[in-house]
């Protein structure tokens, strides 16, 4: 980490905060990627991918994983459970609307966890109760005594989060905070959950609930906080200076709308700035940049290059004047080392003449255990590109290994494409696309070498999507480089992504294609339940 700068005061700066709270008390991490995170539009996780991420969360050192919400539909209960029963070390967390039966259900799906969390939650903003819930401020209070005397009969660990707090009446909101303390709840959480507030105002509003609600001072007091106005991660850092013991936040900012508070910013914060903000955090720094790009593999959510911390560019040097200064001494421009969150400057790991043995040792060095069909499946995927480029490389492995847990679960899965283009003829495609042990095969005649592989396929599926996005990046550097190729659709009215690497990028773009037709095959036998969900 750099010094500490001389000429800042960071006593002076301390003092500046007009209420300091908890000082050299850890920040509890409650990662939200797996609940929140998974609801950024476009984004699909099958419960294989989750599983892995949740193992990764672990690795991060984060203190509870939010790992969904059970009554969704029967696969993310599926899915929770899953998480509950094999990821050991956090408090394993599922969300539940204020309701018996959502509650009855979360607790079914994460009682098996080594720690279980139950979190349950109510709108407390008049806005919400006037045209969303259209109920009283009364009969919201009395179903936050009930339901959270519910979780806390089921489970002794209880969140409960006032939704959309920061656009409460303060005096209603620390009115029904108080009845859930009493109540038997252990954390508090305030979201702003639309991403209104301001730093000065959030700060502003933890001090008042401290004020107004004594027994806060016995529990856990949690911020949550989206990015609608850019300001999510200055709006939890506020809360922290004001002894909010618990940040709840997300991998890569993901999170319905514009997002929630990136993890690795709040992380990198508290680490960096530990001389003013003196709260510790269990946050094992060194695998974030892996936690980053599993998360962007899975999701498709490719992290943009300016994005602090984990982006391309957070450690680049473009300006002549900077990169003098870096050679001369590192901290003249940098604030902290590309290696603290666990970027290496040399990646390559294997080439073609490695075996077996070697790939899964490395496999397990970056935390993914493969065994059997699967360490097959993949040292086949690693030979077919060793092959094809000089060095695969750590980042190579990881959007493989992506690749195949993502096909895990697929209904369709792509047998063949042939593509016939050139500058001056009307680009065709054959496509061959797999279901069942079915072979449906399709062609397209087009302007262009892209649209006449989707064409082809929509034409093999029977399905038509209308294409949204389409993004080709490299996975590392070099001509030789697996390109990666993320793409939305649309179809009947909602969106859906798909993701693939490969070699060649028509080979990717027409796996990232079928891709987001599975998701829609899954969403349609999902029975459209994610379009119940209610938000913090």
């Amino acid at each position: 980490m750099s010094d500490r700068n001389p000429s800042m005061d960071a006593a002076t700066a301390r003092a500046s905060c007009a209420s300091r709270r908890n000082v050299g008390v850890p920040v509890v991490f409650f990662d939200t990627t797996l609940r929140d995170g998974e609801q950024s539009p476009g984004s699909s996780l099958n419960a294989s991918e989750k599983l892995e991420i949740a193992h990764q969360l672990a690795r991060l050192g984060v203190d509870v994983i939010e790992a969904g919400f059970p009554a969704s539909s029967p696969g993310d209960f599926a899915a929770v459970q899953t998480i509950a029963r094999e990821v050991r070390g956090p408090v394993i967390c599922g969300l539940a609307r204020c309701t018996e039966g959502d509650i009855r259900n979360c607790w079914d799906a994460i009682k098996d966890a080594e720690r279980p969390r139950l979190h349950t939650f109510v709108s407390t903003s008049d806005i919400h109760l006037q045209h969303q819930m259209r109920v009283s401020r009364e009969e919201i209070v009395r179903i936050t005594r009930e339901m959270v005397r519910l979780c806390v009969s089921l489970c002794p660990d209880v969140e409960f989060s006032a939704m959309d707090a920061t656009r409460s009446d303060v005096d209603f909101l620390a009115e029904v905070l108080a009845i859930a303390v009493e109540a038997g709840a252990t954390t508090i959480n305030v979201p702003d959950t639309v991403g209104y507030a301001l730093p000065g105002e959030y700060a502003a509003l933890m001090d008042r609930l401290y004020e107004k609600i004594p027994a806060l001072e016995s529990v856990v007091l949690s911020a949550h906080c989206h990015n609608d106005l850019g300001v999510a991660v200055a709006n939890t850092l506020a809360a922290v200076e004001r002894g909010a013991t618990q940040v709840e936040v997300a991998i890569n900012g993901l999170g319905e709308r514009a997002g929630n508070a990136a993890l690795e910013e709040v992380a990198m914060a508290l680490v960096t700035r530990r001389d003013i903000l003196e709260r510790p955090c269990n946050i094992v720094t060194t695998e974030i940049a892996r936690a980053s790009r599993m998360v962007s593999s899975f999701t498709g959510h490719i992290v943009q290059a300016n994005k602090a911390i984990v982006g391309k560019n957070a450690f680049a040097h473009e300006s002549g004047i900077h990169q003098d200064g870096v050679l001369k001494e590192r901290t003249t421009y940098e604030i902290m080392r590309a290696r603290d969150i666990g970027l290496s400057e040399s990646d390559i790991v294997l080439g073609k003449h490695s075996g077996r043995h070697a790939l899964r040792a490395h496999l397990a060095e970056i935390g993914l255990h493969l065994e059997g069909p699967e360490l097959d499946e993949i040292f086949r995927r690693f030979k077919e590109t060793a092959d094809k480029k000089k060095e695969v490389t750590t980042a190579d492995l990881e959007a493989l290994v992506g690749e195949e847990l993502r096909q895990r679960e697929d209904v369709y899965s792509l047998r063949h494409v042939y593509v016939s283009t050139g500058t001056d003829i009307i680009s065709s495609s054959q496509v061959a696309v797999c279901k069942e042990g079915k072979e449906h095969s399709g062609k397209a005649f087009t302007g262009g070498s892209v649209e006449s592989v989707f064409l082809a396929i929509d034409d093999a599926v029977g399905v038509t999507g209308k294409l949204l996005d389409y993004q080709v990046r490299s996975i590392t550097s070099g001509k030789d480089s697996l390109g990666e190729v993320r793409v939305v659709v649309e179809v009947d009215g909602r969106r859906y992504a798909g993701q693939a690497v490969s070699i060649d990028v028509l080979e990717a773009s027409a796996k990232a294609y079928v891709r987001a037709l599975n998701n829609v095959a899954t969403g349609r036998e999902a029975g459209g339940a994610r379009g119940d969900r209610l938000y913090l």
